[in-house]
């Protein structure tokens, strides 16, 4: 059977950004606000008792954004890590505004993200932001100016790296000629590899993945699907094995599962001590 409270460190390491070594099995944030990802949690103590664990369990990668909430999941952090332990890597986003439950919209103005990286720091109780990625990129702004400012703000020593949410191939490589692009966070999972091109860039130049939506497997998670087939093999759930394949699949990938419960939470962490075979990897690859 596997132990569902393992270590996240079973996952392994990731040197992200060439000086931050970060657990490759971390935690999101979003899911520790209210429905639409606005507002405060249900149960805003059990949200503190998920980040509290995630860290007791190993977990050193936490990432959230501005829009959470809006800065429910900041201030969720702070709440019940600071002052965080030594070696924790808070990774957030700013560039989205939000009108309500379920809306968001991206505004990569240079002021507004200068006036959002200042917030986040405030929120987080930070003077640097180990991570800070452009939640979008906005086409109605030139990219020059998005990322212009964030290297300035790097610059100021407010942020240390800079990352990029659902971009391409072509975007990372642009953005590159305003900063060095240490991350990137688009949506991948078993299911949905749509962003295969860049996970295999990233992996090429070592830059970290970020798969959001990690557990998402669709009909391969059916009573009678692969995924659950072999998670019955491994003692494990179809979520686990989801989780497990993605660790595999590449060096640089950091799968970020959220969730607003302990027991999810430890049951996620129990991904980090399953390895797949090669023909369980290849079986999984190929169904999807």
């Amino acid at each position: 059977m596997t132990d569902t409270t393992a270590n996240a460190t079973a996952s392994g390491t990731f040197l992200l950004g060439g000086d931050l070594r970060v657990t490759r099995l971390g935690f999101g944030a979003m899911q520790l606000t209210g429905q639409g990802v606005w507002g405060d949690p249900r149960d805003p103590e059990e949200a503190v008792r998920v980040l509290r664990r995630s860290v007791e369990l190993g977990v050193n990668l936490i990432d959230t954004a501005d829009a959470y909430g809006p800065y429910t999941a900041d201030l969720l952090i702070k709440k019940a890590l600071h002052p965080y332990p030594e070696g924790l890597v808070i990774a957030t986003k700013v560039g989205f505004t939000r009108q309500g439950p379920g809306r968001w919209i991206p505004v990569g103005r240079p002021e507004y993200l200068r006036q959002q990286v200042e917030l986040n720091l405030r929120h987080l109780g930070v003077d640097r932001i180990d991570l800070l990625q452009l939640h979008r990129i906005d086409p109605k702004v030139p990219l020059a100016e998005q990322i212009g400012e964030l290297k300035a703000l790097q610059d100021e020593g407010k942020i240390r790296h800079i990352g990029l949410s659902e971009v391409t191939v072509a975007d990372v490589e642009a953005a590159s000629e305003f900063a060095k692009i240490v991350s990137v966070q688009n949506r991948y999972n078993l299911s949905d590899r749509s962003a295969e091109s860049l996970l295999e860039y990233s992996t090429e130049h070592g830059i970290g993945f970020i798969p959001w939506a990690p557990l998402a497997s669709g009909p391969l998670a059916g009573a009678t699907g692969p995924l659950a087939e072999i998670a019955r093999s491994h003692g494990a759930t179809p979520s686990q094995l989801a989780l497990a394949w993605l660790l595999q699949r590449s060096p640089v990938m950091l799968p970020i599962p959220g969730t607003s419960s302990v027991a999810h939470l430890e049951q996620n962490i129990g991904a980090a001590g399953i390895k797949l075979t090669d023909a369980e990897f290849e079986a999984l690859a190929s169904a999807a």
